[in-house]
């Protein structure tokens, strides 16, 4: 007779097997493109209730920090496809008279910083992001905050965007020093997410 195999989850992302009568567990890592997959999901089918007070609780976390208290030029991004929302979070920036920068990306290119000058004049870009419909970029080096999405990140500061690469080249661009924060919920955070020593880790995730 085979032996018995029960599965049983451990945490989001892992998936533990063990074997009747044996002493040994397996681990076996989702693949970057179930991560995604299944947060996808979860983000989507996010109440929009929950989703708007979780936003207020992250946004509540990040103008404590002193790095953002003293941070002139900050590069936001518009919230997309359920991500946790800046809107608030923008509106509010500017009036404490921070200038703030939201993502542009091109297919062969990294993401370039652009002046946000007006909310309410926005355009979809590429992937159907919304971007500034006036195009005024800076360079990277003028950045002293950068606040972005992501699709899982991990308890080492690990990041999971959504495959096309553009934060990915933006981050290995980014000057060393300018500090990097991701916005997540709750159900973002995982244990761990498949990583190579070539990927660029952020410096400080806050979630709800």
């Amino acid at each position: 007779m085979g032996i018995k195999r029960k599965q049983c989850k451990v945490a989001e992302g892992l998936t533990l097997r063990l074997n009747s009568g044996s002493m040994v567990s397996e681990v076996e890592p989702l693949t970057k493109k179930q991560i995604r997959s299944r947060i996808l999901m979860k983000l989507r089918k996010h109440k929009e209730g929950d989703r708007e007070q979780k936003s207020k609780i992250i946004k509540n976390k990040l103008f404590k920090l002193e790095v953002f208290k003293k941070a002139k030029y900050v590069m936001f991004y518009i919230a997309f496809d359920g991500e946790v929302d800046t809107k608030e979070m923008i509106k509010e920036a500017r009036k404490l008279g921070k200038i703030i920068a939201v993502p542009v990306c091109r297919r062969a290119a990294a993401i370039r910083p652009c002046i946000l000058e007006d909310l309410r004049r926005l355009k979809k870009g590429l992937y159907g992001i919304c971007e500034p419909a006036m195009r005024r970029f800076i360079d990277l080096e003028r950045l002293d905050l950068v606040i972005m999405p992501g699709i899982a990140f991990d308890k080492s500061h690990n990041r999971l965007g959504r495959g096309k690469g553009c934060y990915d080249r933006f981050l290995r661009k980014l000057p060393v020093g300018i500090p990097k924060i991701g916005l997540a919920f709750d159900f973002q955070i995982l244990p761990s997410i498949p990583a190579t020593r070539f990927d660029v880790k952020l410096d400080k995730i806050l979630f709800a």
